[in-house]
């Protein structure tokens, strides 16, 4: 087993060296062809942005049209945010995420731009759109997205410095564009930090005092290029309606990670409940108002829109309970909160590990819906609380397997095939280039456990049927990840490992149990072991 976790290590070290171009990179204006660009802008234009508003589409498109020019000299600024737009639509391209190189050169060309002199002068909204866009791309392309949290408070600072936590009718002279522009893009800036601070554990230094912007306006992007726009009917469906009624829940889902994450937090049960009604009924009302819009509009809501608010809505309520999962799996005092990390578990599950078929063929890039490759091939919010879904769901079902009342024909259907299709999902991830295996690993393990369970197989014997669904997994994952490097430097790298003595070698051990632990890192400081005792 150890040999195993170890050229894992090694293997995922070689491929991250590999995506990894040498820092600092200057821009280029060097792009796939047209055809392509086109086919990446739109994942981009029919995920991202409609929940995360940031550019002016028309004046987007126009200019990038321009790109395409002979004699063409965009601006940097310009092409560093095509590039990261590109880099995020990259994500969905296909089902093995096969341009990730591509975009981890477009995230590093953006970074060094971002972080080169003469600041100031760069100040502007162009500068904190390709901030909060840096963010984004980061996460999904994992370039330092464990980091995001502490990334994304200097862009909060950075908004706060040009104004944008100021509602633009204080401000003369200002058109409706670029009013409406500025209130887009700090409600995104609120939903970016608030998602990282869901993720990371750490604190939202966001308080709904400190700003008075006010939400965007119900407005198609080209409504805006009219001489005296006007916005649409509330119960009418707009480019914008998924982030307005985002933001709708903002309070709620704001009370909730402070709850958890503010240092001097005294959370009770009483307060998660509390909590719990008042974020339901925000879920309710948004739910409420995007059927509306669906019922009478004559264009509708998306599919990716409809199942990302209920992801975004779900995950919180699953991690307002999640602190006392564990313990209500050993009592009744807190059934309501097994009940509700459950069924939003499963909601989760259903959204994001899709049965529907993977084709490595870019040129059908619909054949598997949006949300579910965006958790497969993307990392960070939406990959991470899928599998933390589907590893709850694995310890509910060995839960019902342990208690003495129960028999297979009273455990329900949905939950049945659970952790051997959630360890299938976490196979295609690492085809799409994901590099660690613990997730996996652990799957397999609670998969071997819940089978030990139903055939009652003796205490004693459980420790070595797990250690060998270990070895099971690594030796299915060490193929995939062989592939991705190439064999050659990975084998010279572990030859060092043959001869090692692990009495004076247990940082690789004590690395390992660090990573089993970030596998189950809630951002509630929930401990893994409950998910494995």
């Amino acid at each position: 087993m150890l040999f195993g976790v170890q050229r894992a290590k090694v293997l995922a070290r070689t491929i991250k060296a590999q995506r990894a171009p040498l820092w600092p990179l200057a821009p280029t204006t060097d792009l796939p062809p047209k055809h392509i660009c086109d086919v990446l802008l739109d994942g981009y234009l029919r995920t991202i942005e409609t929940l995360y508003r940031i550019i002016h589409v028309p004046s987007f498109r126009k200019d990038y049209e321009t790109v395409w020019q002979p004699e063409a000299q965009p601006d940097t600024g310009f092409m560093v945010q095509l590039k990261l737009i590109l880099a995020i639509g990259a994500t969905l391209y296909d089902s093995t995420f096969s341009m990730r190189t591509e975009a981890t050169r477009w995230v590093y060309e953006a970074q060094s731009w971002l972080m080169s002199p003469a600041f100031k002068s760069k100040l502007g909204i162009c500068f904190i759109q390709n901030n909060v866009l840096v963010l984004i791309a980061r996460e999904l392309v994992d370039v330092g997205g464990e980091l995001i949290w502490i990334s994304a408070g200097a862009v909060v600072r950075s908004a706060v410095y040009v104004g944008l936590h100021k509602d633009p009718a204080q401000l003369r002279n200002m058109s409706v564009l670029d009013a409406e522009m500025r209130r887009r893009l700090w409600n995104t800036i609120l939903e970016v930090s608030l998602q990282s601070s869901l993720v990371s554990g750490g604190p939202c230094f966001i308080q709904m005092n400190e700003f008075d912007t006010q939400p965007p306006g119900n407005y198609n992007d080209e409504d805006l290029d009219a001489m005296e726009p006007m916005p649409k009917p509330s119960d009418h469906y707009t480019q914008s309606s998924v982030a307005i009624a985002l933001r709708q829940t903002f309070p709620a889902r704001l009370a909730v990670v402070k709850f958890l994450n503010d240092l001097f937090s005294t959370g009770t049960y009483e307060g998660t409940l509390e909590l719990d009604g008042g974020l339901r009924q925000a879920y309710k009302d948004v739910r409420r108002r995007l059927q509306s819009l669906s019922a009478t509009a004559q264009t509708k809501p998306r599919d990716f829109e409809l199942q990302a608010v209920d992801f975004v809505l779900h995950r919180y309520i699953s991690s307002l309970h999640v602190p006392y999962f564990s313990a209500s799996l050993h009592g009744a005092t807190y059934a309501y909160t097994r009940k509700s990390v459950v069924e939003s578990s499963l909601k989760l599950w259903s959204l994001a590990g899709s049965t529907r078929t993977i084709t490595k063929d870019p040129s059908f890039p619909y054949t598997e819906a949006d949300l579910p490759r965006l958790c497969r091939c993307g990392s960070g919010f939406f990959r991470a609380f899928a599998f933390q879904s589907a590893s709850l769901l694995g310890v509910e079902l060995r839960a019902l397997h342990q208690e003495d009342s129960i028999s297979e024909v009273n455990i329900r259907p949905d939950l049945v095939n659970i952790v051997d299709d959630a360890a299938d999902w976490y196979l295609h991830c690492i085809r799409a280039g994901e590099t660690g295996v613990k997730g996996y690993m652990l799957l397999s393990i609670l998969a071997a456990q819940i089978d030990a369970l139903k055939r009652d197989v003796p205490k004693e014997d459980m420790p070595l049927r797990l250690v060998k669904a270990s070895e099971r997994a690594g030796e299915q994952c060490i193929p995939l990840l062989e592939e991705l490097a190439g064999c050659k430097q990975a084998d010279e790298e572990v030859d060092s490992f043959v001869n090692m003595d692990f009495q004076q070698s247990a940082g690789y051990l004590e690395d390992w149990d660090t990573l089993m632990a970030d596998v189950f890192n809630l951002g509630t400081g929930t401990s893994w072991d409950s998910f494995l005792t």
